[in-house]
């Protein structure tokens, strides 16, 4: 027979039952208010890193606003903003601006859409094509900044710096005989748009808008360029270190133009068939890789002498020749969107 005798410190033969918690009731369940910031006119707000932590976000109803959102968060929702001045740092999943008007923006996202959204500009790094609908006057330019957290909050967010479609608009929305969506101009400085903040809050903060320090590479994207000449280069993600000396050094040199970067994964077979050489096939066996367009005069041998004197023993590839570069660069950007697109 089992044994009826109670456990000790329990005189009624029964131990109680601990009290059930349910979701809504649990103390370290974020407080949505610590999420959001809503009607609010003619401040400086906004959040510093290690306060957001992968969480959604919600901007509402906020006019003459200057809002800095420095943490990576899981989705944002940007309601009836008015005049405002916003930064977002990297989004895992999707920014969704509605009903704003007349606001300046830096954003950083997987997915970006807009509606019923007058008058933005926005400097934007987006995984995905960017979607515009019922929308006007919207002008779109390359992301550009820096803050020391601000290469972990990409990676937090399962975001990379090279996959950037910030100038290939999609207008759900279109009208016949008119044009909802420009490219921003190419000298134009983020600071003049979205200046960095002053206020007490983001005092200890390292801030830089300056291209040369972006932690996004500045891209033309589908901007009119000078030269037809253009050159794959394609290196391995493992050397992303020298991939930053390489691409810093022409940009220094001033005579070659980045039109496009993509990372992307592809299997030996695929490498083959794409780079015309089984060579190269050993360059994808190691993990992603970084695609980089670039044109200019003289290009191929300009990045080639800057390649060997970064790379050292490191493989990749380059374009062997002027007819064959645009081959080079239509089939891998074309594998790339396809495997975006799965």
């Amino acid at each position: 027979m089992g044994c009826l005798w109670p456990k000790p410190g329990d005189e009624s033969g029964q131990q109680d039952e601990a009290p059930k918690v349910y979701s809504w009731e649990r103390k370290d369940r974020p407080d949505p208010k610590d999420f959001t910031i809503e009607n609010l006119k003619g401040e400086t707000v906004g959040r510093v890193p290690g306060t957001i932590n992968g969480q959604q976000f919600i901007l509402n109803n906020c006019e003459d606003c200057n809002i800095y959102i420095y943490d990576h968060s899981a989705t944002i929702t940007v309601d009836d903003c008015i005049n405002c001045r916003i930064f977002i740092a990297p989004i895992k999943g999707s920014v969704y601006f509605r009903d704003c008007k007349d606001c300046k923006c830096v954003v950083a996202c997987q997915q970006f859409r807009t509606r019923d959204c007058k008058k933005m500009d926005v400097f934007l790094c987006c995984q995905t094509q960017p979607i515009i609908e019922s929308s006007t006057g919207m002008k779109f330019g390359c992301f550009q900044y820096y803050y020391p957290e601000l290469k972990e909050h990409f990676k937090k967010s399962d975001l990379s710096v090279y996959n950037n479609n910030w100038s290939s608009i999609h207008d759900f929305t279109p009208v016949p005989g008119e044009t909802n969506w420009s490219l921003l101009p190419a000298d134009l400085k983020l600071e003049d748009l979205v200046p960095k903040p002053t206020t007490e809050q983001f005092a200890q903060m390292d801030l830089s808008t300056d291209s040369e320090k972006s932690v996004v590479p500045l891209t033309t994207g589908s901007r009119r360029i000078g030269s037809d000449e253009c050159c794959l280069v394609i290196c391995s993600k493992e050397a992303e270190d020298k991939v930053q000396m390489f691409t810093d050094k022409l940009r220094e040199e001033g005579s070659c133009i980045l039109v496009q970067t993509k990372e992307v994964t592809m299997r030996p077979e695929e490498a083959n068939v794409i780079l015309g050489d089984p060579r190269y096939s050993q360059l994808v066996q190691s993990g992603p890789v970084i695609g980089l367009q670039y044109n200019g005069d003289k290009v191929i041998e300009k990045c080639s002498s800057v390649l060997q004197s970064v790379m050292g023993d490191s493989t990749y590839f380059i374009s062997r020749d002027a007819e064959s570069a645009q081959k080079n660069i239509d089939d891998f950007y074309s594998y790339a969107d396809m495997q975006m697109s799965m």
